[in-house]
């Protein structure tokens, strides 16, 4: 097995042996993925230069063993292309070293000399110890050297060790909620160059999960012409949401600015206060006319930018079918379509016993329903029979957490994360 902590510094230079101990070639770096917090990195694999004098990766998986002297590689195929470093990933000896931190506890500003790598239960490897150098004293002959733990190190997460450009790698490989959350710890001037960097669908998919606070600031930084792009690509409940935020000259100039097919719908929903059926609702539900099959329904909610939820369900009605449509028939599960023969109609297996939403319910109301039939998705149909969109689990839970919820982390934000191999998109020879 692997020694149970090493020193990255006493692994350069190295040999490395393959399982049947054949000399491959010596150690030149460890390869990691900083995160966008302050949990250890995970460590993706070794550089290790071959004999031919060239370089290639080997994955932390494939390492059976750390001795003094000696890497030994277990059995496997690695890729022998040469080395090519990815945006996403830092070199420890390359970059890491001599690079500036702070340590919490003592508020005192050194430099890293070294840092240890060291296996978890899952068999991966991660940093978990930082070697820093202060400057001399007057009464001390020799620079001090401590070491700390990684999480009470700052300076090495991708934000403040990285460039603009490797964290913008990092951020595609992300959810937009985990998006949302590095930004959100950002330093201005940092936030400004990924909000200019994001094109606009991936910029309104993270302002949908920023806090109000946030999604304030960062669209008072954008000029006009753009924030009304960013809010036209946003779901228009979302969109009607953040301009409900807003001094309602500032929201009517954003509105003005935006498409019509876009800012109507917005609109609609500015009518009705926030915490109602009709503020929480999203006014695109897939809806389908009767006389549609049940593979048109399935086409539907198989696209995969219909979020999870509003696929649960689609709503039949007759024409027009964009809301407010015409007179609402009921909803269809998506279970039932999965049973039902492709060519059958929606129409006969419409659920008409589904008690509906009404615009109007308060928030208090909309929970109960949501708890009463076990649903993630629900219809909202106004009086004279209209469906006029869903409401969805997300958007109530949203409503009903403290306010803030957002600007907590919930820790599972790594970067970076590998194949089985140990490196986003290895290849093996």
């Amino acid at each position: 097995m692997a020694s149970a902590r090493v020193f990255v510094a006493r692994l350069a230079g190295l040999a490395v042996f393959g399982p049947d101990g054949e000399r491959i070639g010596k150690v030149r770096d460890v390869v990691v993925s900083l995160r966008v917090d302050s949990h250890p990195p995970r460590v993706l694999g070794l550089v290790v230069d071959l004999s031919a004098r060239r370089s290639i990766f080997v994955p932390m998986l494939r390492v059976s063993d750390i001795a003094g002297s000696a890497v030994t590689l277990a059995s496997g195929s690695v890729n022998l292309r040469s080395f090519d470093q990815r945006a996403n990933e830092t070199l420890v000896l390359g970059e890491l070293l001599n690079s500036p931190v702070t340590v919490r506890d003592s508020g005192e500003d050194g430099v890293v000399v070294d840092v240890a790598i060291e296996p978890t239960r899952t068999r991966d490897w991660a940093i978990t110890r930082v070697a820093v150098r202060f400057r001399r004293t007057r009464l001390a002959r020799r620079a001090r050297v401590d070491v700390h733990g990684w999480e009470n190190v700052s300076g090495l997460d991708v934000a403040a060790a990285q460039g603009a450009d490797r964290l913008l790698a990092v951020f595609d490989s992300m959810r937009p909620a985990d998006v949302a959350a590095a930004l959100s710890r950002l330093p201005d001037e940092r936030q400004h160059q990924v909000v200019d960097a994001l094109d606009d669908e991936r910029l309104a998919d993270v302002f949908e999960e920023l806090s109000e606070s946030d999604q304030r600031e960062l669209l008072a930084y954008l000029d006009d012409d753009r924030a009304a792009d960013v809010l036209e690509a946003m779901s228009p409940d979302d969109a009607a949401d953040l301009l409900g935020e807003l001094p309602d000259d500032e929201a009517g100039r954003l509105l003005g600015l935006m498409e019509p097919g876009e800012s109507e719908p917005v609109r609609r929903l500015m009518r009705y206060e926030w915490d109602t059926a009709g503020g929480l609702m999203t006014p695109e539900p897939i809806t389908l006319g009767p006389d549609a099959t049940v593979a048109e329904a399935l086409a539907r909610i198989r696209n995969p930018e219909v979020p999870p939820a509003l696929a649960s369900m689609v709503f039949v009605v007759r024409p027009p079918t964009a809301t407010p449509t015409g007179r609402y028939l009921g909803c269809v599960h998506a279970q039932q379509l999965l049973r039902a023969a492709p060519f059958e109609l929606v129409a006969g297996m419409v659920d008409t016993e589904l008690s509906q939403i009404g615009p109007e319910t308060g928030l208090g109301g909309v929970t109960r329903w949501f708890a009463t039939y076990n649903l993630v998705a629900g219809p909202v149909v106004d009086a004279q029979n209209h469906l006029l969109g869903a409401v969805t689990v997300d958007d109530v839970l949203d409503h009903l957490l403290p306010q803030g919820w957002r600007d907590r982390d919930l820790g599972p934000a790594e970067v970076g994360r590998g194949s089985a191999n140990g490196r986003p998109g290895a290849h093996h020879a």
